[in-house]
């Protein structure tokens, strides 16, 4: 049984910080590119950042590039997220989720994920 389980999100004023992490079960993790997605109240779920299966190519949109770091260790089965200078339009619900693909850089299409966490909420006051 394939599990994503989400953690570390929360409440943090703009300019904070906050760490998300994905701990991934019952699948080849090491083979599988990693996405995070977020899906605001009323908006589609947007793709956030993905990582290669080795983590040698990473893609940011550009909403975030500069502020989020995304990184995955192979060997302990876990992605994470390292959210920077958070602005209030990045509260959402945040997802990770595992491409359906072996060995790829990831899809930049949700449909190309197969697996998916149950979300961690990050909510950011002004």
């Amino acid at each position: 049984q394939v599990q994503l389980v989400e953690s570390g999100g929360g409440l943090v004023q703009a300019g904070g910080s906050l760490r998300l992490s994905c701990a991934a079960s019952g699948l080849t993790f090491s083979s599988r590119a990693m996405g995070w997605f977020r899906q605001a109240p009323g908006k589609e779920r947007e793709l956030v950042a993905k990582i290669s299966w080795s983590g040698g190519s990473i893609y940011y949109a550009d909403s975030v590039k500069g502020r989020f770091t995304i990184s995955r260790v192979n060997a302990k089965n876990t992605m994470t997220l390292q959210m920077n200078s958070l602005k209030p339009e990045d509260m959402a619900v945040y997802y990770c989720a595992a491409d359906s693909t072996y060995y790829g850089v990831g899809s930049y299409d949700i449909r190309g994920y197969n697996y998916w966490g149950q979300g961690t909420q990050v909510t950011v006051s002004s």
